[in-house]
């Protein structure tokens, strides 16, 4: 008897491009989040917004904030910008809330499907980039999109 093997890859299905702009990354963090079923539906369909979204520590516990999921034709319906509960491990938890205090903050970067086929999200311990830091990451993507046209 012949048993299938599938491999399952990674499906990215939201990032937050402003991200990378806006700040500069220090650590990163593969979370769950807890969610709605009508939530899930519209993650699949791609529906999804990260532009203003941030995380931050209530109680001891993670939330992302802002993270904008419009509703649906559906027979249950969610709030689409409520706060959303991060799950990971408390002793994870306890670090990132202490690196926090150096001025840091954490911003949600991608949500994804993982191998058994769960939604997570990728959040990152960030540190905010000033304007001189800005102009220097514009420099460097012309330079290197002038390069791969030359070289083309």
């Amino acid at each position: 008897m012949v048993s299938s093997f599938f491999l399952t890859i990674f499906v990215i299905m939201i990032v937050n491009k402003k991200v990378k702009f806006e700040y500069m990354f220090v650590e990163t963090h593969t979370v769950g989040i807890k969610l709605m079923g009508s939530e899930v539906k519209a993650i699949d369909n791609g529906k999804v917004s990260l532009v203003d979204a941030y995380c931050y520590f209530n109680e001891g516990e993670l939330f992302v904030k802002g993270m904008n999921v419009p509703e649906s034709k559906v027979a249950y319906t969610h709030e689409p910008l409520r706060d959303r509960k991060l799950l990971m491990k408390k002793k994870e938890l306890r670090k990132l809330e202490k690196q926090l205090i150096n001025g840091l903050t954490i911003v949600p970067y991608k949500i994804f499907r993982n191998s058994r086929g769960l939604i997570k999200m990728e959040i990152v311990l960030a540190k905010g980039k000033k304007l001189y830091d800005k102009r220097n990451t514009i420099k460097d993507r012309d330079v290197k999109r002038d390069m791969d046209r030359g070289l083309v």
